[in-house]
């Protein structure tokens, strides 16, 4: 009688397992060449200190199109023309989604910048405003004149220091930040308290952006940050931001008539802050200028 009980649990016990090794070799005939991965971390190790240098050297054993996995986190990597066409054209929605960042959530009030933002109604109309009202070939022309005007005040600094060692890292940046202040501020920050505390704080924001948060790829691990003071520094910076844009909106959005690039973008917002729920801080600011 046991004899009869064992010979069907025997065979779905074989059933179960062709069926997870079916799938599992289906799967692996369908991906991409991958190099072999550690656990926990998959592919992480072999990225090393310049990642560009490692993704090419890479690509070179596996093909223009691999796979890797960073931490639990698949990627697919294209290292050439026809595969990068493929995934930005040919199959462009089904690649048109950013992953999630919780750098991007921190320091952009949930991923609701233009660029973080994910792939929906929300960034379509976004990026259809920004492009209409923001970045249009008629608003790029009405600030010429600061782009003329920064680039000689460049040129200026330079010939004033021509007799000794110019850092033109630094100089150019200068004139980028320069411009892009003018262009959506209506004003620099370049001198005094004000100028060096908001110059730290860009730099701090282009570092965290670009910093690699463990829990981003293994989400256990993202209690790490709590002890390395990354958790912290995100807060410091949102806040900072957030005190920083309020001065703006005040001083540039409320305390002037005068069409500039801030009351512009206050203007479109008020038109999606109730569709989209946009925080109250910044509906009243909407309707102080409506």
């Amino acid at each position: 009688m046991e004899y009869f009980l064992l010979v069907p649990l025997l065979a779905f016990i074989l059933f179960l397992h062709q069926c997870f090794f079916s799938s599992s070799n289906t799967q692996k005939r369908l991906s991409p060449p991958s190099p072999r991965k550690l656990p926990i971390i998959g592919n992480l190790h072999q990225l090393g200190s310049l990642p560009y240098r490692s993704l090419h050297k890479l690509s070179k054993k596996y093909g223009p199109l691999m796979l890797l996995h960073f931490g639990t986190k698949p990627v697919i990597v294209a290292s050439s023309v026809d595969a990068a066409r493929d995934i930005m054209k040919t199959h462009d929605l089904v690649w048109s989604n950013r992953p999630k960042s919780s750098m991007a959530d921190g320091l952009f009030y949930g991923s609701k910048d233009v660029g973080f933002s994910p792939y929906g109604e929300y960034w379509r109309q976004i990026r259809s405003v920004a492009v209409l009202h923001l970045l249009s070939n008629k608003r790029a022309q009405s600030y010429r004149h600061v782009r003329e005007e920064e680039t000689s005040n460049m040129i200026d600094k330079i010939r004033q220091q021509c007799d000794s060692v110019i850092d033109l890292r630094d100089v150019l940046s200068c004139m980028t930040n320069n411009i892009i202040s003018r262009v959506n501020i209506g004003r620099t920050y370049n001198e005094g308290e004000t100028g060096i505390a908001v110059k730290a704080l860009l730099e701090e924001l282009l570092v965290l952006v670009g910093t690699f948060n463990i829990g981003d790829y293994i989400p256990w691990l993202k209690w790490i940050n709590k002890i390395n003071g990354l958790d912290s520094r995100v807060k410091k910076v949102a806040k900072d931001l957030d005190a920083f844009l309020e001065s703006v909106i005040e001083e540039r959005g409320l305390g002037t008539r005068k069409q500039n690039t801030v009351r512009v973008k206050l203007k479109i917002s008020w038109t999606f802050c109730w569709k989209f729920r946009m925080e109250r801080r910044l509906v009243f600011h909407f309707k102080e200028i409506h």
